[in-house]
């Protein structure tokens, strides 16, 4: 391998972001080493200011995702344990749901596990087109379009849509503005995972009629792991029974999870460590700017785009239009072995990236890569652009080479 390929350059922020951003390892650290203490288990001075920082916490992902509440905001270990929660707590036999054709296993899984333990529920898949978005009359304007496609798969027993932001694969953004008038107009609950788009793009609940939005702490919040939960709005919390119950540090005298939120759906120590580097990444991101971190990415996701665009044998999943995407990039590598091609990627060049279905099978099928899978790229904005010129030449190396 020649000397100019010697970097290691880490292009795998759609599983996780790396770095974090600054401030949130010295966060955990200090609650460790300073604090140490539980929340709702003592009214002494470190008790007190932890829940202080947990209170925090949830305000500021109230401004960011334009919630109401802080205490609509429940915590948990990550997305999908919520998501989960979400789909047991609120689903019953005989209830119909949406979702696309792009969904992740952490949507995927808990609707087939729900499905065949309770009789007469269903879902049914939007399709979606190569490039991973809604199958629209593109003739039709926006919302008119989404209300025309959606109302074909509506069922008089459809009680929710469930549906991603953006692909986790190939970085499509869905219209949530639009999805939630439909959901609106027929009484339908939305629920949206945020996992790929939460600390990339600007998300409001209330403008969007989001009634549940699943978020997790370690990719585009540039949190740690082990941090997640959801946000709920009013309207909500009735329908969603709790699963998992116990102990809250409130109400210690009723045999019965409390109904005050967010204790209803928060049993047990919540990981403390954890959502101290959330505060500290998000405190991060409130300073900085979410246009400002979009902006980034996406210089470096038009970069990457030009550079390859000309590259034999190598094909981009998913949209070239950068105002429909995000900064996670899926490639084929057309007639070679794209296990092998991400093999090489990180052994000779150092390129740190992530091949096969992404825990998306379903996605992949709608794509055209399924069973193969594709060798993914998801750019953060701590990356540069010198690291995407090296990814690039490595890239086209390989192009060459194999």
């Amino acid at each position: 391998m020649s000397m100019m390929f010697n970097q290691r350059v880490y292009l795998n922020n759609a599983a996780t972001s790396f770095p974090k951003a600054p401030g949130v390892a010295e966060a955990v650290a200090g609650y460790i080493t300073d604090i140490g203490s539980n929340i709702h288990r003592g009214q002494y001075k470190e008790a007190l200011a932890a829940e202080e920082t947990v209170l925090e916490t949830r305000e500021l992902l109230c401004a960011l995702f334009h919630a109401p509440k802080p205490e609509n905001v429940v915590f948990h270990k990550n997305i999908t344990e919520s998501l989960n929660l979400l789909i047991l707590g609120i689903f019953k036999p005989g209830d119909h749901v949406l979702i696309s054709s792009m969904e992740h296993n952490a949507i995927i899984r808990p609707l087939n596990h729900f499905t065949r333990n309770n009789p007469g529920f269903s879902y049914s898949v939007l399709p979606c087109t190569a490039d991973g978005s809604l199958s629209l009359d593109g003739k039709l304007p926006l919302q008119e379009a989404v209300d025309q496609f959606m109302l074909k798969f509506l069922r008089p027993n459809t009680k929710a849509v469930m549906i991603t932001h953006a692909s986790n694969v190939c970085g499509t953004i869905f219209p949530l503005k639009e999805i939630g008038a439909f959901c609106q107009r027929h009484h339908l609950l939305f629920i949206v995972d945020s996992a790929q788009t939460a600390g990339h793009l600007e998300i409001d609940m209330q403008e969007t009629g989001i009634h549940a939005l699943g978020f997790t702490g370690h990719k585009g919040l540039l949190g740690p792991q082990g941090i997640g939960g959801i946000v709920l709005a009013d309207q909500i919390i009735p329908l969603f029974q709790p699963v998992i119950v116990g102990g809250s540090g409130s109400h210690s005298e009723n045999p019965y999870q409390p109904n005050d939120m967010p204790d209803k759906y928060e049993a047990g120590t919540p990981n403390l460590p954890g959502i101290y580097g959330l505060h500290a990444s998000l405190n991060y991101i409130r300073t900085t700017g979410l246009q400002t971190i979009r902006d980034k990415e996406m210089k470096l996701t038009s970069k990457l785009i030009d550079n390859l665009q000309n590259a034999k044998g190598l094909k981009l999943i998913g949209s070239p239009d950068l105002d429909q995407r995000t900064a996670v990039l899926s490639f084929d590598f057309i007639g070679k072995d794209n296990a092998l091609i991400s093999y090489k990627l990180e052994k000779d060049y150092g390129l740190i990236n992530r091949c096969g279905l992404h825990c998306s099978p379903l996605a992949h099928q709608t794509l055209g890569t399924f069973p193969r899978g594709a060798v993914r790229l998801s750019l953060s904005c701590f990356n540069t652009l010198e690291e995407i010129d090296y990814a690039s030449k490595a890239i086209l190396s390989v192009c060459r080479s194999s």
